[in-house]
């Protein structure tokens, strides 16, 4: 399993957790729309998963780190992730 396919399992852990999906995230993959497309996650989510990415991954977000593109997709945020542990 390559280190992305690890952070794309931890994320999908994340917004399981943080979403209280019910065990939806387990159908995701890289493709699936977040934004707009899953119901639990809105303006005041956003600011949970955020949070809880933060403290999963021990990396801190300044707010511009972040734009509306960042949770377009599952693929979108994975890839935003792995160029934070990158870095």
């Amino acid at each position: 399993m390559s280190s992305l396919d690890i952070t794309r399992q931890a994320v999908l852990q994340v917004l399981e957790e943080s979403l209280g999906l019910g065990g939806r995230a387990a159908y995701f993959n890289d493709e699936t729309a977040l934004l707009g497309a899953v119901p639990e996650l809105d303006s005041m989510a956003v600011v949970g998963v955020i949070a809880a990415l933060e403290e999963h991954f021990g990396f801190h977000l300044a707010d511009d780190d972040i734009d509306g593109s960042t949770f377009e997709t599952v693929g979108t945020l994975t890839a935003f992730v792995a160029n934070k542990l990158a870095a």
